[in-house]
């Protein structure tokens, strides 16, 4: 089992940004397939932004040309860049992590590994 720390959340107003942070403890072979994801009051967790071992990195189109996904792998820390931020934007964000790759990399239920999450709040 993997233990992720997300951090960085907060409130912002409509047209900034934030940067996330997620701090893996284990060792860097669980952590090949990572996500972030974000659920808000009364939807599903939706999943925005893959990294896989060889870096390479898929967007939801809700967030494409918005965020952007990184990792810091010599540290095992996951980062997600969020710009022109909108209320809607606005939900609890999480990172997942998985040594396999997954099928369908935006499933919440591909990823075994989960942080508590960091909220974010995106006012207008």
């Amino acid at each position: 089992q993997v233990n992720l720390v997300e951090s960085g959340g907060g409130s912002v107003q409509a047209g900034g940004s934030l940067r996330l942070s997620c701090a893996a403890s284990r060792y860097a072979q669980n952590n090949r397939y990572m996500a972030w994801f974000r659920e808000g009051p009364g939807n599903e967790r939706e999943g925005l932004a893959t990294i896989d071992e060889d870096a390479r990195t898929r967007y939801a189109n809700s967030v494409k040309d918005r965020f952007t996904i990184s990792k810091d792998s010599g540290a095992n820390i996951l980062y997600l860049q969020m710009d022109n931020l909108k209320p809607e934007d606005s939900a609890m964000y999480y990172c997942a992590s998985h040594r396999r790759r997954p099928t369908d990399p935006f499933l919440r239920s591909e990823y075994t590994s989960w942080g508590r999450g960091t909220p974010v709040l995106v006012s207008s």
